[in-house]
């Protein structure tokens, strides 16, 4: 989706700050690159297509101008492959109480 009203959960993306005006500290190949921030919210805006600059709410109400760039934006990560030892802790745990109780 490539439009959003107000209210809609969208991201969008700032240069915070463009290449050479990082820290000097910073390591050179990483000056050479932009610190840019994504942030998600709610649309305050009435409706936007994305590359619009745009105003959005944080869930904490803050209020941030930036670029649209995703309407109800996916959380790519994952965590992973299960981990066999964990997959059943939650039972041995119930059973372990269960157990102490009596």
């Amino acid at each position: 989706m490539n439009k959003a009203k107000a209210g809609d959960w969208v991201q969008i993306h700032n240069v915070v700050l463009p290449p050479g005006e990082r820290a000097p500290q910073v390591p050179a190949d990483t000056q050479q690159v932009p610190f840019e921030m994504r942030l998600k919210g709610f649309l305050v805006d009435a409706e936007a297509e994305v590359g619009q600059d745009v105003t959005i709410e944080t869930v904490i109400g803050r209020r941030i101008q930036g670029t649209l760039v995703a309407v109800n934006p996916a959380y790519p990560h994952g965590f992973g492959e299960p981990v066999a030892e964990l997959l059943t802790i939650g039972r041995e745990l119930r059973a372990l109480l269960e157990e102490a109780a009596q």
